[in-house]
């Protein structure tokens, strides 16, 4: 009798050990994922990230950005060329042929258009329709359309080469910058300027990709900080 006490004594002291360790252990709280967020880029050399990889163009860093900020971005969809004017772009689009919607969009296009020396007055029509298409596979939601400024190449190192005089390019990209704002604005969409901060260009070279033309990581790094908070916003 003695010894199956002491028997059924540290059985149940083994059982409530092991219903004391159980109790301890629990479930690691895993991160909360949100909802997927699909993104089209549209634009020119600045949009596909001449001249850098992947990883560090604007669309791309916008999206790590986002994501850094508990957003659940989806790799970009990209139309984007370099050299494209407002019109290639548009033409480009129609030959994909896309027939979703995107929970985000963005625009950059205009830097072709100044450098060719296209009309101001053509550009702003053919602005106006990319802007439209844009708000277009937004679901027409014009919230989570962001439009960035075009940035002044001028200042880089091409710029400086003399195959332009670099105060008519400035003041040829403001104009153009400003066609796209007013238009922007008057849609009730969202317009980011990053032009001032391209011209510290001129002065660090860390802000010029290799081809001495396109901007660097670090400067689409700085696009994407300031595009973020308005996508942040949108979204809320």
């Amino acid at each position: 009798m003695k010894w199956s006490s002491i028997f059924l004594s540290l059985c149940l002291l083994l059982a409530c050990d092991k219903k004391a360790e159980q109790t301890m252990i629990t479930t690691p709280t895993l991160p909360t994922i949100g909802t997927p967020l699909t993104y089209l880029a549209l634009g020119d050399s600045y949009t596909i990230g001449e001249a850098v990889s992947q990883k560090e163009s604007f669309p791309y860093q916008l999206a790590a950005q986002l994501n850094t900020m508990g957003k659940n971005i989806v790799p970009p969809k990209i139309i984007a060329k370099t050299g494209w004017t407002t019109d290639e772009l548009q033409a480009a689009i129609k030959a994909e042929n896309l027939n979703q919607n995107f929970d985000m969009v963005t625009l950059l296009i205009g830097v072709n258009n100044q450098y060719r020396g296209n009309s101001q007055t053509t550009y702003r029509k053919e602005f106006k329709e990319l802007l439209q298409t844009a708000i277009n596979f937004a679901g027409k939601n014009k919230k989570m359309v962001f439009v960035v400024s075009i940035p002044d190449w001028g200042v880089t190192p091409f710029g400086k080469s003399g195959v332009r005089n670099q105060q008519t390019i400035a003041q040829e990209i403001d104009a153009f910058n400003a066609i796209a704002k007013e238009e922007t604005l008057a849609m009730g969409v969202s317009y980011t300027d990053i032009t001032p901060g391209s011209r510290n260009a001129a002065t660090d070279l860390s802000l010029v990709a290799s081809d001495g033309l396109h901007p660097s990581g670090k400067m689409y790094n700085e696009w994407a900080l300031k595009v973020a908070p308005a996508v942040m916003a949108a979204l809320k």
